[in-house]
């Protein structure tokens, strides 16, 4: 009879039914906080034997924008926080350049765990940390999410040129991604740096571009529902709502004991149009 406990295939077995116990509990998380723990105890890649600090990511729970670099670096796996060092300096000088600091955004990675000698992320190590990633994008729902560099822009578009789809909103599965060149390409090729700081100064325009196509889409189902509406009281004439005739005062709001001057007519008031307003290049070219 064979010792369970020697058996590998029930070793594998187990492995296999902790990961999803910690799957599960990822996809029950209900805060970021929680996404936070669960990264610091991962050890479900190789990664985590040698890092110093799992770097879960930073930001407030209500962020507007994601941004989602490549993985910790050599400062991040001390620090325990995502892009600092140079490329963070960086970062933070390019958000400076539209208004925001740091602390308005939140800031996440494909991997959780510094490679060793900072090498790309392999497609196992991504696809232990996606669930992570995963639920972090659920929980922030945020309107634009930002990606740096390849391998994240991959997460969404696989397959697809950074140095292409660069400064291009996309859409994927219903939410809105902006593709940007990692900030470190700055810092490795200096002819990269004004392409990066130019996409940079498009995200404004893109979330009140976004957020325009969203109040007009509110302002149209609105429309839709009050003309299903009416057209309900129509089939029931009982239902019609009462039109006030122009010119007369119901019997309610007369007084009892004196009889009010006849009400006259308002005079219809022209009705103002409004010059179209063409959408520029600039606008057009990021969609």
């Amino acid at each position: 009879m064979n010792n369970p406990t020697n058996d590998p295939t029930n070793s594998e077995a187990n492995d296999s039914g902790a990961a999803n116990v910690k799957t599960a509990s990822t996809l029950r998380a209900i805060s970021l906080d929680e996404i936070a723990h669960l990264v610091k105890d991962c050890t479900d890649c190789p990664l985590s034997a040698g890092r110093t600090n799992a770097v879960p990511g930073e930001g407030p729970a209500d962020a507007r924008l994601l941004f989602i670099g490549e993985g910790p670096g050599q400062q991040e796996d001390r620090q325990g926080r995502p892009f600092v060092g140079a490329t963070g300096k960086f970062l933070e000088e390019l958000l400076a350049s539209i208004g925001l600091t740091r602390e308005q955004v939140f800031i996440a990675n494909m991997i959780k765990c510094r490679p060793p000698q900072n090498r790309d992320p392999s497609p196992d190590e991504m696809s232990s940390c996606s669930k992570y990633l995963d639920r972090q994008i659920e929980l922030l729902n945020p309107e634009l999410i930002v990606t740096l560099g390849r391998f994240s822009l991959g997460r969404f578009f696989p397959g697809e040129s950074i140095t292409r789809a660069r400064g291009k909103v996309r859409e994927k599965e219903g939410r809105f991604i902006y593709p940007i060149m990692h900030p470190a390409a700055a810092l490795h090729r200096q002819e990269n740096r004004s392409a990066i700081m130019q996409d940079f100064k498009n995200i404004p325009q893109v979330l009140e571009k976004l957020a325009q196509d969203r109040s007009g889409a509110t302002q149209s189902e609105n429309s839709i529902a009050e003309t299903h509406e009416f057209d309900q009281a129509a089939e029931d004439p009982g239902q019609m709502p009462e039109t006030p005739t122009a010119g007369v005062i119901p019997a309610e709001q007369l007084d009892m004991f004196s009889m009010p001057a006849p009400a006259t007519e308002p005079e219809p008031r022209p009705t103002p149009v409004a010059e179209p307003v063409a959408p520029t290049t600039q606008q057009l070219s990021l969609f």
